[in-house]
């Protein structure tokens, strides 16, 4: 209970004060407030949650790249929740290529959901599900995960992946969490009212979007002063499924327009593409209509989010242009320690404990 008031304690550091108790389980209220800690259903099987601190910093492209890996040595399972994800929690265990998720959006489902994309780059099964809201402590209001996490266990994995979604925690109980910071993000975005939170109940840090030309540092220090918690910083590259050598490409993607001319000149040196057309309009329909109508590619490259199949794909069929699926590669940067070892070890201590 916190009887004082400014000037001793003003609401920042009460916000503070919220983060530590919640993160302790326990509630914190006040005169006229009360926060709640989170209660998560349990969940008996070895588990690993990957959440984020916002949208479109690089979490879906952390969690597919952690089941890839993960898969090498294990049985995984993704279970992904999305504010637009299915009513009732559905399974995919095959990787559909681009016919395939025409024919599922064709069918009024949303072709390029996460668990879609996992399923796709990762190729293990995954579940889908819902939620709704999210509260300062990172919960939804409702979800259906509960139940897409028991559907889970019937598939028998040695470990199962609970991606978050937006800035809201899976609601089950796991074993280790990774929380996905978005480079470019301010460190009150991170970090304000109750967003330490976030950090104080995570295994690992992983700080995306990383690219050299950005200072991570003021948002790097300021999560350490939070916690000590592990911390790698690391870039994300695009990954074309298909050969794209020499050919003239519109690259359709939803990454913030700073990150753009990398991600070009990277599938310019990796991959010998000519890239002709670059859009971040990928979630932005009117804006992404009106490019379609303009661009003129032997190959439409695209990531698998937002509009990529309903409206990218849709039309390079009609035009007769093919697509090419865009992968996203997590990679540490020089300097910093190794990414697919800390996600090794996390996931040996989940299994093993």
């Amino acid at each position: 209970m916190d009887l004082s008031d400014e000037p001793v304690v003003g609401g920042r550091e009460r916000m503070h004060f919220a983060a530590q108790a919640l993160a302790c389980g326990v509630a914190y209220a006040g005169a006229d407030f009360y926060f709640a800690p989170p209660r998560p259903a349990a969940y008996d099987l070895p588990a690993i949650s990957i959440a984020g601190t916002g949208k479109r910093i690089g979490k879906t492209a952390v969690g597919g790249h952690t089941a890839r890996l993960l898969a090498r040595r294990w049985k995984v399972v993704v279970v992904a929740m999305g504010r637009g994800g299915p009513a009732e929690p559905v399974v995919m265990t095959s990787s559909p290529d681009v016919a395939g998720l025409l024919e599922l959006s064709r069918s009024g489902r949303h072709a390029a959901s996460d668990y879609v994309e996992d399923a796709v780059f990762a190729r293990v099964p995954t579940v889908g599900a819902r939620r709704c809201g999210g509260g300062f402590a990172a919960t939804p209001l409702t979800s259906n995960v509960e139940a897409a996490a028991a559907v889970a266990a019937g598939l028998s994995p040695d470990l199962v992946l609970f991606e978050g979604s937006g800035t809201v925690l899976p609601p089950v109980q796991t074993r280790r969490r990774i929380l996905v910071v978005g480079g470019g993000q301010c460190p009150e975005r991170v970090l304000g009212y109750a967003g330490a939170y976030r950090v104080l109940v995570s295994d690992l840090v992983v700080l995306t979007l990383a690219d050299p030309h950005l200072d991570v540092r003021p948002l790097r220090q300021a999560i350490e002063q939070v916690r000590e918690v592990p911390l790698i910083a690391a870039a994300l590259r695009p990954r074309p499924v298909s050969d794209i050598s020499g050919r003239r490409v519109a690259f359709f993607t939803t990454a913030p327009a700073a990150a753009v001319p990398g991600m070009v000149e990277h599938l310019t040196t990796s991959y010998g593409a000519r890239v002709v057309h670059a859009s971040t309009a990928l979630a932005d329909r009117g804006r992404l209509g009106a490019e379609l109508r303009e661009v003129d590619a032997e190959v439409f490259l695209v990531e698998l989010k937002a509009a990529a199949i309903d409206m990218v794909a849709e039309h390079a069929e009609r035009r007769g242009v093919p697509v090419v699926l865009c992968d996203t590669q997590v990679v540490s940067l020089p300097g910093e320690p190794c990414l697919d070892q800390a996600l090794l070890d996390l996931g040996q201590e989940a299994v093993a404990s």
